[in-house]
């Protein structure tokens, strides 16, 4: 594992390791698309298998890696959420790894207090940087009726994602989640990172 540190808004961030090692042009497929050969790193891997093909088995690997690696990383963390899905799945993938990380831990994770209500252009389109943190700022919200089920103040969350590239989504929930007042601390941890 190459653990690395990411820095952000966030009070404390790491990225397991790269998702890939190298990724080679290989030519075009029938319908005239682009076609990669491309070597992961295991993480990245089970991450590729989770999402696109549809390997659950791929989140317990995940989650004891952010386990084992991550979290001692880390104070205290009172309870764990996933950043809301961009995509409309019968399982959400970063959901699946947050809440198998949650058996792991024996830490809650509250689903549903950090949503995405408004769907976003993607992120890959906008160039500039403030523009996609404005626009998932406008997006993601906190859902009060579960923060009113905090019966606390003073929380660490630890939001979980599966691919850290520009921070900006992770920058927006963070920043959500900060607007609740009974959160102290915001951590996050990512499976896999662009570079």
């Amino acid at each position: 594992m190459d653990v690395k540190e990411i820095i952000g808004v966030w009070d404390f961030g790491y990225s397991l390791d790269k998702h890939s090692v190298r990724s080679v042009y290989i030519g075009e497929n029938a319908w005239g698309h682009p076609e990669f050969e491309t070597v992961r790193t295991d993480v990245g891997e089970a991450v590729f298998r989770l999402k696109y093909r549809n390997d659950l088995t791929k989140c317990t690997y995940i989650a004891q890696k952010i386990n084992d690696y991550i979290l001692s990383k880390l104070p205290f963390i009172s309870f764990i959420v996933s950043m809301p899905p961009s995509k409309k799945r019968t399982k959400q993938p970063v959901q699946e790894i947050a809440s198998e990380l949650a058996q792991i831990t024996g830490k809650p994770c509250i689903e549903g207090l950090l949503i995405k209500s408004k769907s976003t252009p993607q992120m890959k389109d906008i160039s500039n940087r403030q523009e996609r943190i404005d626009l998932l700022m406008d997006a993601f919200e906190i859902d009060e009726r579960v923060a009113a089920r905090l019966t606390e103040t003073g929380y660490n969350v630890l939001i979980i994602d599966d691919l850290y590239d520009s921070g900006t989504s992770l920058e927006a929930a963070t920043q959500t989640l900060r607007k609740c007042d009974k959160i102290k601390q915001v951590f996050v941890a990512t499976a896999t990172r662009k570079k």
